[in-house]
């Protein structure tokens, strides 16, 4: 993780600046372009397909610093899931997708939940898990309590949203950034982006990319 001091400011005045690298894993179709595409644009876009792996970037001007985000948002498709550790490697946080209305996509989720497990030590990265489009409440197949369980016996942020309707879209991405800050504030002699913690939660142009 990069800390920098804003331009023209003096070291002991300045506000710094945190780069972190977020990325979205989960199932295909589970809306993860959808979610960074409304985070980043405030837009909705019901079909995006990402091939390989798409780059978007969003700057916070927050009062305690500047927060530059870069979230790689990955594909879903099976062909991918074997390279997909170059996407995610050097990660600060992670955003486990899944579809509330199709259960096996909360399987998967979990799955990626174990890959990361083997990649990173419980410090090294802040993981949410993300339960998207509430908006097809009718027909749920994980009810809230089940993600949210799951997410506390892992240690995880959780919440549920929807990209359409954009319900706590901006919520959970705040949630991640307020999590890395607070990280931030711990490490005072060794500013680290990196770390977990349990929490129960209730301008910029995409660069798409192909691998």
């Amino acid at each position: 993780m990069a800390q920098e001091t804003m331009p023209g400011a003096s070291l002991e005045g300045s506000r710094p600046t945190y780069r972190y690298k977020v990325v979205l894993l989960g199932s295909m179709s589970t809306g993860k372009s959808s979610l960074a595409y409304r985070y980043v644009r405030n837009d909705f876009r019901e079909f995006l397909s990402t091939v390989g792996f798409s780059v978007f970037t969003h700057t916070l001007n927050l009062e305690a610093a500047t927060v530059r985000l870069e979230i790689w948002d990955t594909a879903g498709q099976e062909r991918y899931e074997s390279v997909c550790y170059l996407y995610y490697r050097n990660a600060h946080a992670a955003l486990l997708v899944y579809d509330i209305s199709k259960k096996e996509t909360l399987r998967r989720a979990k799955m990626w939940l174990e890959e990361l497990e083997e990649k990173f030590r419980p410090d090294e990265i802040v993981i949410a898990l993300v339960g998207n489009k509430t908006d097809l409440a009718a027909e749920r197949e994980v009810t809230t309590e089940e993600g949210a369980e799951f997410a506390r016996t892992k240690g995880l942020l959780f919440m549920e949203t929807s990209a359409k309707f954009n319900h706590q879209v901006n919520d959970i991405f705040m949630a991640i950034v307020e999590e890395l800050l607070r990280q931030e504030k711990e490490k005072p002699s060794a500013p680290s982006p990196h770390g977990r913690s349990t929490i129960d939660l209730k301008e910029d142009t995409p660069k798409r990319k192909c691998c």
